[in-house]
């Protein structure tokens, strides 16, 4: 079985054959995640169609211009849902915007008081903040998945101290990566799940090309190949630790 943390919801359905992504991924587990109101609704109509699929609510730093209260007020009404797992994707992003960063924050804060409040995972989004991210984070007894992970080994072993999972997709393929396969090689797998990020990032050697949940199992290919483990155990490892981390007994 793959587990596979199918990011940016929107990409589901502008997809223009979801079900044949369905069908490819039937006897595996997917969470969606939303990242506005929009998506979020959308996230909720696509759990309840597909019984294999879980998702996740939230606001994404990107999203938070036109922020309302009645996002948060949706979030915390759905948030018990049994299909609905987490919130997320939510977090800190730096890279084109630190004129809000403080505004970033207290929506990031917001999110995490509902998760604390209900004891739900949170799906952490982190780019050229991670300091932050992690001060925020640290202050909260929640679980959490760190999003396409691509900080220090030290960093690293930081957030997995507070119980976090590393999120690790398509990026480990490139040719690139070398710093993210060191850590891979490094941190042990029960601190590892896989994910896709679609329609971006897809793994070699489909690099370029729209990413769907199959690609995933490149992903579990070069974590098997980097940690001289079979890919069985890969599979087993990343989804018994998804499983634990987003509290489902399948």
């Amino acid at each position: 079985m793959i587990f596979d943390i199918f990011f940016q919801i929107h990409a589901i359905f502008n997809f223009p054959f979801f079900h044949i992504i369905i069908e490819e991924m039937k006897d595996n587990i997917l969470v969606v995640s939303g990242y506005n109101d929009k998506t979020n609704h959308e996230v909720l109509q696509i759990i309840h169609k597909y019984p294999n699929v879980y998702g996740t609510i939230g606001i994404h730093p990107s999203e938070i211009s036109d922020i309302k209260d009645e996002f948060f007020a949706f979030i915390e009404a759905n948030i018990t849902d049994p299909k609905i797992v987490g919130i997320g994707e939510i977090g800190l992003d730096y890279h084109f915007d630190r004129s809000n960063m403080e505004q970033q924050k207290l929506v990031f804060q917001k999110q995490l008081d509902i998760a604390s409040k209900y004891h739900k995972t949170v799906v952490i989004h982190s780019r050229d903040a991670i300091e932050d991210t992690y001060n925020i984070l640290k202050k909260y007894s929640v679980k959490s998945i760190i999003h396409c992970f691509s900080s220090s080994y030290e960093m690293a072993l930081k957030f997995i101290s507070m119980g976090s999972m590393l999120g690790i997709g398509g990026v480990l393929t490139f040719k690139n990566s070398e710093k993210l396969k060191e850590i891979v090689k490094k941190i042990d797998i029960s601190h590892l799940v896989l994910e896709t990020d679609s329609p971006y990032l897809t793994p070699e050697p489909y690099r370029g090309k729209k990413n769907k949940p199959i690609y995933t199992l490149l992903v579990a290919k070069k974590i098997s190949e980097l940690k001289n483990i079979s890919l069985e155990s890969v599979l087993k490892e990343t989804t018994n630790n998804a499983c634990a981390q987003f509290d489902l007994n399948l």
